[in-house]
């Protein structure tokens, strides 16, 4: 399967001034190979854009062969003996990148059931009190559900740290929030509405006209996912159901006899919300609340 890359929409975010910068973004796919889509990324992406070089590129894995790229363009270095001037943004700068794409989720209930039409055999069209696909295969009730776009917000934040900021410890501790839900308001969103996505970083270092080179800072992005609580949730005839964004809800059904249809019928009786992401303290990201 040849690599395919494609530049998404929110790309070209820029900053113009003394340390003027662009970032393309893109999506790579067809290889698990990171070395076949960086140099994939490295080909396609422009050598210069808006008269800036090309400095630096960053995949990160998104799923089995696909992959987020972003190529970034600065002025070049330039340096003098004993030093040099860095053009990257300084230690608490940041950038942000958003977007409201959605998820995909499997639901096997409706919100509403807004019309039935039934054959001229039977009496009514049977009620399922809104689960989605039912099927009957050799006397057992199935419910095939259907897939949706969740509302689902995307966002990322590009922070400058410095070398003594980003020790060891502080990326194990990126590390161990990776996958965990936020236990206290974040950014504006509730407990249990935003997930930690993970963490990918650039050291940029600065090379002397001596050969000596010193530490610059650390470019440190950070990805999040929000998800809505919500509360009065009703299915069938159950009702009062609340769940946090991140928690997943799934429903049981039973076969229960629809005395107008003359038919038995699968129907929710019983609701479930479980917990399968761990909550953690957002404030130990150190990129403020």
């Amino acid at each position: 399967m040849p690599i395919t890359v494609a530049e998404k929409y929110d790309s070209r975010q820029s900053t113009t001034g003394n340390n003027a910068q662009v970032t393309l973004t893109y999506i790579a796919s067809g290889s698990d190979d990171d070395l076949a889509i960086k140099s994939a990324v490295e080909n396609f992406a422009p050598e210069t854009y808006d008269g800036l070089p090309m400095q630096s590129v960053q995949i990160e894995p998104i799923s089995e062969e696909y992959w987020d790229a972003s190529v970034r363009y600065a002025e070049a270095t330039s340096t003098s003996s004993g030093g040099s001037s860095n053009p990257d943004p300084g230690s608490g700068e940041y950038t942000y990148s958003f977007d409201t794409m959605g998820g995909t989720q499997h639901i096997t209930q409706s919100l509403d059931t807004v019309g039935s039409y039934a054959d001229s055999s039977i009496p009514s069209a049977p009620n399922f009190n809104g689960a989605i696909g039912v099927s009957n295969t050799n006397g057992n009730a199935e419910v095939q559900g259907v897939d949706i776009t969740v509302p689902i917000y995307n966002f990322s934040e590009t922070h400058y740290l410095t070398v003594e900021q980003v020790t060891p410890e502080y990326k194990g501790t990126l590390f161990q929030l990776t996958g965990k839900v936020n236990n206290a308001t974040f950014r504006g969103l509730a407990a249990g509405e935003c997930l930690f996505l993970g963490a990918s970083g650039t050291l940029h270092g600065t090379e002397f006209t001596d050969g000596t080179s010193g530490g610059g800072d650390w470019e440190i992005t950070y990805r999040f996912a929000a998800s809505p609580n919500k509360t009065g949730i009703t299915i069938g005839s159950i009702t009062g159901i609340a769940k946090k964004g991140w928690e997943y809800l799934w429903v049981r059904y039973a076969d229960v006899e629809d005395m107008d249809a003359m038919a038995m019928v699968s129907r929710p009786v019983a609701a479930y919300v479980e917990q399968v992401y761990e909550s953690a303290d957002f404030s130990l990201l150190d990129i403020g609340t």
